[in-house]
């Protein structure tokens, strides 16, 4: 082969490989969406975000000073198992990116073969004769299909990312919102316990007025009764705590019928949220990451719509040899080489094209009106929770005065039934109004807890700044 000869093969191929790298799509920015000013009052204008769910979030369920609850969360990253499914999708999509990369790449092959020929009778010597070829072939990426097709499978690969981010979130929140309810069963089932034998007293002091004739047998019906109440709610109680504790054991991916959480002391602690946060926070959201990384593959896929209207060539190339012998094959007399070059273009389709970069530009407006919705959304979220915990710690103050003001009256109402001074009727109100303040109290603690964890997941991980612990007002 002459010199002239290789350089009419390669010009093509450089020419190609000049071209390659253009690209048909538009040029990325991330969507504006709505910020506002502060605290989160939205601003009615929108402005260009900055997704940045890689910030660190923090181990925010150590806000809460729980061991249990923290070994808990440990294990949900092990041992969840649609964590485990989300982690596959996210290797999957890892998979496709090299795939895609691979295609800007050029294929090369080699076949073999080797065979030995001669008659049946044996009359003509046999003979052998073997053949390498070696092929390779390479699409040049002249108007950036391939390129945008890797930039999209590489910013669905973050999108996947950041939904196994969003999906560990989620299981740690739902981990820590089933652990303070049923914390919070366990409170209420120790107060009953407690409750129970001073209800199990008053039946004991009634029986002894009815037996003594300074009361009718009302007073030990109604003792009886409401003895009987409280000792349903307490079996009661301890169903619903089954019904937490194996949401707890399939969240850390074991088997519910051998897991076991034991009951502990209350601990009602509730991390001190700040009263305004910068709304930066929500942007480390991973679902409002997600939505953005799909804004930029939808982005990526009109160039790939778009360089379908350009010829997509094909460069060719293979060197074989054929020889009676393997010393032989390596022998220039025995090589055949061949170089080719090929283009297709579609001439008339009847608009298919068009109604390709159509659908994709109308593909990317669907993911753009996903992402701002994904954020405000957001700021939604983030606006309730606050509203919540500033709701139930301004409500725990009230809640404690009555607990405190309830147990009195219920002590005073006993002393003065067993003196004779009222009818156990009396008692019975006191008693009733009692428990109901003491459950209100719990379950305003568990409110507290829920909400902080429910703003946490709003804003996509820990606040940023100094966190205060303090214990529930009681």
């Amino acid at each position: 082969m002459t010199k002239a000869m290789l350089n009419r093969a390669f010009v093509p191929i450089a020419a190609a490989t000049l071209l390659a790298g253009c690209s048909f799509a538009p040029a990325y920015h991330v969507p504006a969406s709505v910020t506002p000013t502060s605290a989160f009052r939205a601003d009615p204008g929108w402005v260009p975000a900055s997704p940045s769910d890689a910030v660190a979030k923090g181990a925010w369920w150590q806000l809460f000073g729980d061991d249990t609850l923290t070994a808990l969360e440990a294990r949900v990253l092990i041992t969840n198992q649609n964590l485990a499914y989300y982690r596959a999708a996210y290797a999957q999509a890892l998979a496709t990116v090299r795939v895609d990369r691979a295609a800007l790449l050029p294929t090369v092959g080699v076949t073999t073969g080797a065979s030995r020929d001669g008659t049946v009778s044996g009359r003509i010597p046999a003979k052998s004769s073997f053949s390498a070829t070696g092929t390779a072939s390479w699409t040049p990426d002249l108007w950036g299909a391939l390129a945008n097709t890797t930039r999209a499978s590489s910013a669905t690969a973050q999108a996947s990312a950041a939904q196994l981010a969003n999906a560990t979130l989620s299981a740690q929140g739902a981990l820590a919102t089933d652990y303070f309810v049923l914390r919070g069963i366990d409170a209420q089932a120790s107060m009953l316990d407690e409750t129970l034998v001073s209800y199990r007293r008053s039946l004991e002091i009634a029986r002894n007025k009815y037996a003594a004739g300074t009361v009718n047998s009302a007073d030990v019906d109604t003792a009886r009764t409401t003895l009987a109440n409280a000792e349903a709610s307490r079996r009661d109680l301890t169903r619903q705590r089954v019904a937490y504790e194996t949401a707890i054991a399939v969240l850390v991916g074991e088997n519910p019928g051998t897991f076991a959480l034991a009951p502990a002391p209350w601990r009602p602690v509730v991390p001190v949220v700040p009263g305004v946060l910068p709304s930066a926070v929500v942007e480390r959201r991973p679902d409002v990451a997600a939505a953005e990384r799909q804004v930029a593959a939808a982005n990526a896929q009109i160039g790939v719509a778009r360089a379908a209207f350009f010829p997509q060539v094909s460069l060719t190339g293979s060197l074989g040899s054929s020889a009676g012998s393997v010393a032989g094959l390596f022998g220039a007399a025995t090589s055949l080489w061949s170089l080719g070059a090929s283009a297709a273009q579609s001439v008339l389709d009847w608009g298919a094209r068009n109604a390709r970069v159509a659908g994709a530009r109308a593909a990317y407006d669907g993911t753009v009106a996903t992402y701002r919705q994904t954020v405000l959304t957001a700021f939604q979220e983030v606006e309730t929770n606050l509203a919540a915990y500033d709701g139930y710690r301004a409500e725990a103050v009230q809640y404690a005065t009555a607990a405190q003001a309830a147990a009195r009256a219920e002590a005073v109402t006993r002393n003065e039934y067993q003196a004779g001074t009222i009818d156990f009727t009396t008692v019975t109100v006191a008693q009733a109004t009692a428990q109901s303040a003491r459950v209100n109290q719990i379950q305003n603690t568990v409110n507290q807890q829920n909400a902080a964890v429910a703003l946490i997941q709003a804003i996509g991980g820990q606040w940023t700044g100094p966190v205060a612990l303090a214990p529930a007002p009681r």
